[in-house]
C-alpha cells in the first residue's frame, strides 16, 4: 500500500473555523464522541458522508441488537479486511477499553488467527463473508451463523456495519489518516 494520500489538496476541517453544514456535523461529531477525531476532521470535507456515517454508526450501535462486544468484533474485522489501519486501531482501543471483548478474542482478530469462541467466530466469518462476497455469502457460512444462535436479520445489520465503515476505511485510505494519540497504542502495520 503507497503512503501517499490520495487525497492530497484537502486538509481536515479544523472544528474552531468550521462554518456551515461542517461546523453542524462536526458539532454532532463532538457530542456523540467528545472530540473530533482525525478521521472526522477529513471526512467533515464531504458533511454528506461524515453525518451518514455518523447516523448509521449511531444506528448500528442502538439498534442492532449485537452486544457491545458483537459490534466491535463486526467493525473490527471489516475494518481489518479493508486494510484500514485507523478504523483497526480505533476500534481495538475501544474493544479492549470500552466494549468488553476479552483480550484473547481482540488479539485473535488483531493477529487474523482464530477466533477462541465459538459463536464471535461465527460472527467474524459470516462478517467477512458478507464483505469478501459482496453481500452474496456462501449458504455454509450462513447455516453456521444461524447454528450460532444469530437470526437472519442479523445480516442485514452486518450490511448496515459494513456500509458505514467502507464510508471510513475507504475515506481513511484515501487521506492516509494519522492515527489519534487515543488510539495509538493499538496502531497496526
Amino acid at each position: 500500500m503507497s503512503t501517499t494520500p490520495i487525497i492530497s489538496k484537502l486538509q481536515p476541517v479544523e472544528h474552531a473555523s468550521a462554518q456551515g453544514k461542517q461546523k453542524e456535523v462536526l458539532d454532532l461529531a463532538l457530542k456523540q464522541v467528545g472530540f473530533i477525531p482525525n478521521m472526522y476532521a477529513n471526512m467533515a470535507n464531504a458533511p454528506a458522508m461524515l453525518s451518514t456515517y455518523l447516523h448509521g454508526y449511531a444506528l448500528f450501535r442502538s439498534e442492532s441488537g449485537f452486544s457491545p462486544v458483537e459490534q466491535e468484533v463486526v467493525f473490527l474485522v471489516v475494518s481489518q479486511y479493508n486494510g484500514c489501519h485507523y478504523c483497526t486501531a480505533a476500534h481495538s482501543m475501544l474493544a479492549d477499553k470500552m466494549s468488553g471483548v476479552p483480550a484473547p478474542v481482540l488479539q485473535a482478530i488483531r493477529a487474523r488467527q482464530p477466533i477462541p469462541d465459538a459463536k464471535l467466530a461465527a460472527l467474524a466469518a459470516m462478517t467477512v463473508e458478507m464483505v469478501a462476497k459482496h453481500g452474496q455469502p456462501d449458504r455454509a457460512i450462513v447455516q453456521a451463523f444461524l447454528d450460532a444462535g444469530y437470526q437472519e436479520r442479523d445480516l442485514l445489520y452486518i450490511v448496515l456495519a459494513a456500509a458505514v465503515k467502507v464510508l471510513s476505511n475507504y475515506s481513511n485510505q484515501a487521506f492516509r489518516t494519522t492515527v489519534d494519540e487515543k488510539f495509538a497504542a493499538y496502531k497496526v502495520d
